[in-house]
Parts: C-alpha cells; structure tokens; sequence
C-alpha cells in the first residue's frame, strides 16, 4: 500500500494521518513524521521547548489516546485515579526536573494544545513518570499508609550487550525487547531521532508523549549505547531522589562514557525503576553492567564477554536486601529465561551479530522444561498463553502481557546512526483481542484501549541527519 504524504511548513509526513491544519510554525521546519511497520519515527532538532513542541504536534493524536489509555488502565490495575498520579507528579518530580527538560514538556503541552488538545506540563510529567509511580512509588506509598511491606516489582524485558570473543566481528551487539502489559505496549512504537542543541544528537525507542525511552534502547552519537531490564521482586523508593526518566535522558543526551553513564545513573537514586542497565562504548569496545538498586549499587565491565538481562539480580547483597528473589526456583520467569541465556550465549559464541540476535529475541524455547512452548520463562514472552503466569509480578493466569516489541543494534550500525526495530511480539505471531476475551473475559475491561497487536516484519531504521552535534558543556 503507497504511503501517503503530507507536507508542513516544508516537511514530509509520510503515511500519517493529516494534520487538522498546515502550519506555518517556524519551529516544525526541522521535525518529520514517517509511518512505517507499526512504528512512528519521528525526528526533533533544536531548542529544548522546540523539541517539546515538534514532539507534541508531530504526535498529538497518539499522546491523546496514550494519556487517556492510562488514566483508565492506572485505575484499575493501581486503585489510584489520574489525579493521584498528576499530584504525585507535581509534588515528586517537578520540582527535580532540570530546566531544559521542563522547557522541553512544556513545549509538548504546547504542540498539544496547537492541534487543539489540552493537557499541561503536569499530565505530560506524570505520563513520563507512570512506571516509576505506578510501580514503585504506589507500593511505596501504599505499604507507609498501611506500615506494611512493599510490593515487590515485576518483570520486564530481556536483554543482551556483548563484545570481544562473542561477536562475529569483535565489536558490540545490543539487543532487547520490552515486556509490559499489551494494553501499554501496543502504544510503545515511536523511534524518536533527536538533535538537541547541547550534548549529543541520539535515536531511542519510545511511547509518546516522553522525553526519555522507557523501554530503554538508546544509542548516542558519542559512541555510546545503553538497554535494560529490570530488577525483579525489588522493593524500595526514596521520595528524595531524581526521578528516573530525567536521569536516563540525561545520560541519552550526554553520557561520552560509561564512567559518564554511570554518574548520571547514579546521582539522586531513587530507587524507582530499579534496573540492571546494560551499557556500551563503541569507541572503546568495552561493555558494562550497571545494577542500580536503591541500597546497593554495582558496575562490572568486559573488554570481551557478555552480560544478560532477564530481571535477576547479579549482586547477593543486593539481591538478599532489596528483592525477594529465589535462584533455586527455576519455573519463575527470571530464573527460566536466565537459563536460556546461558545456554544460547555459550552455542553462539563468536557468531552474535545482528540476524542471530533477531532470533534471539523471538526465542521460544523453555529451557527449565526442555521444550519448545511460548510462555513466561521464554525469552519472547507470552504470559497470554502461559496459563502460570507470573505471581510475583501480580500477573493472573493467560494475562495479556508479555514481549511487544524488540531492537537490535551493532557497533557499526551505531555508527552509522541505524537500528534494527520490530513492532509487536518479536516473534511475528499477532495477539487478536476480541478472541482471547471471549476465552478469557475476565480481562474485557481493558477492551476499551486494547486492540489487536500484529506481529510486523523487522524494519531497519536510519536517523533522517547522520551527522553528529557538538557537544556542549553544561
């Protein structure tokens, strides 16, 4: 089916449905939309409140549905409402977010507000933040109202970062795929490309409406790339610190190291969304691994090796401390997967590059029962079908969750400012609504915002300015 296209302000959108008006906006000249494979790549450049305002007028109607989608689902699966979430926002985060990033929110309230949708900088800061509120900080809050114990956080995502001996050509592959409630995933499909003016120029995957990742697959034009997944049944949150989404575009925007990576990881922990971040330096080929807890912090760094990401912490002190993880039970999703990353790391040694690592991600394979079937221990997760689930992660039986969409990258792609992105279960195969609720309809009330997701093929996706911005201090 052609693309259809339209133009603003001298600029092609390519397979988006039509603004409600041209227009004449000196601050679009830079920003483009292309629609293609189930994503939204998007390109930014300039001021931070131009970026804001680029991003918010390049995807008003998907942020509208994304704020909304969100004040439904939060009620339900938090017990808190929007305005909950919009006072926790206002009070926890506002005030911590640097200056350049409050102008670059305000300015996607304003491009909102251009295609006639009104929210403001709180509704936009608190849908940045709803993972690390909705995760860690309603726990949090809950457990101090009621004295009680903390809820453990549950499982996201699989991932590797490897170099040196593992790789074909020596040099860094990347790869993840993000694992989060369909209802949420369906809507994780913008690859933004953006050029600020200070620090560096860097391409992420992301929802929108946010100024960071979230699912966390960043690659910067000094060389460095970054992933995650995150730490399971981890309990723990300073009101105190920086929120996390400020500080991991931060480190999109000008980490030149993983020394820098870790520093502005590290500086106002809260301890929301706790992860093991899986960092690499393409001009150095080492690679690292950052586990940032609340209590406890460790880095591990490889010239040649591998380092994994399934949700299971890698530090016994942490782990004893800040989750309730159990290594001995190998039916947890964590400790499943874990397995299957041992074993295919070790048959593909030497060989990990790109096409290897694309299979990797759509893997079906149950290593802890030694069979072929989709299900929460796989590494392309489909707890839909896994009539198990996950119980630390309050995930009933056949819940509509799992891998929704995956990216693989390498240190010469990076280069050359291109990543590898497939929209949907990495493995291709469709999630259908209408009939998994009519198998299973005690979950119809999310039927409001989930639809169908399809599988779509892999798409390679280049930044629409190769070149790289010179870094400025702060």
């Amino acid at each position: 089916m052609r693309n259809l296209i339209y133009t603003v302000c001298g600029f092609l959108i390519l397979g988006a449905a039509p603004l409600a008006a041209a227009s004449p906006d000196a601050r679009l000249a830079k920003a483009s939309r292309v629609d293609k494979a189930g994503w939204i790549q998007v390109h930014l450049e300039g001021s931070p409140a131009t970026i804001g305002f680029q991003h918010g007028y390049l995807l008003a109607p998907e942020i509208d549905d994304v704020l909304k989608m969100y004040a439904y689902f939060l009620k339900r699966s938090s017990g808190k409402d929007w305005a909950f979430y919009r006072s926790a926002a206002n009070r926890l985060f506002w005030p911590k977010i640097d200056v350049e990033y409050r102008q670059e929110i305000e300015g996607i309230a304003a491009g909102l507000k251009a295609r006639g949708k009104k929210y403001d900088r709180i509704d936009i800061t608190a849908l940045n933040g709803w993972m690390e509120l909705a995760w860690y900080y309603v726990p949090y809050f809950d457990a101090m109202a009621k004295s009680g114990k903390t809820k453990p956080a549950g499982e996201h995502c699989s991932a590797f970062i490897a170099t040196g001996s593992y790789t074909r050509d020596g040099k860094i592959v990347m790869a993840h795929n993000t694992w989060v409630d369909y209802i949420c995933g369906e809507r994780m499909n913008v690859i933004a490309d953006i050029k600020p003016e200070r620090g560096y120029q860097f391409m992420m995957d992301t929802s929108p409406g946010l100024i960071h990742s979230s699912t966390d697959f960043v690659q910067n034009s000094a060389g460095i790339l970054y992933s995650e997944t995150t730490i399971g049944g981890f309990h723990g949150y300073s009101e105190k610190g920086i929120p996390e989404f400020v500080r991991a575009r931060k480190a999109a925007q000008y980490a030149k190291s993983i020394d820098d990576f870790a520093r502005l990881m590290k500086t106002g922990n809260n301890g929301g969304y706790a992860n093991d971040w899986l960092v690499g330096d393409t001009k150095t080929n080492e690679i690292a691994q950052l586990e940032l807890g609340l209590k406890n912090v460790r880095l591990w760094r490889k010239k040649d090796g591998i380092f994994i990401g399934c949700n299971f912490p890698s530090d016994e002190k942490l782990a004893a401390q800040e989750t309730n993880y159990d290594p001995a039970d190998t039916q947890t999703s964590n400790n499943g997967r874990k397995m299957r990353w041992e074993h295919v790391q070790d048959d593909n040694k030497g060989r990990l590059d790109a096409e290897i690592s694309k299979r990797l991600m759509a893997d079906h394979y149950d290593e802890a029962n030694l069979c072929s079937s989709a299900c929460q221990r796989t590494l392309c997760g489909h707890i839909d079908v896994d009539k198990a689930g996950i119980p630390e992660a309050g995930w009933g039986p056949y819940y509509p969750t799992g891998a929704v969409q995956a990216k693989v990258t390498t240190a010469a792609l990076a280069g050359s400012h291109r990543f590898w992105a497939r929209m949907g279960h990495p493995c291709g195969e469709d999630f259908l609504a209408k009939p998994f609720f009519k198998k299973h309809p005690q979950y119809a009330w999310q039927g409001k915002f989930l639809k169908d997701m399809k599988g779509h093929p892999w798409e390679l996706f280049d930044s629409k300015d190769t070149g790289t911005s010179t870094p400025k201090r702060k």
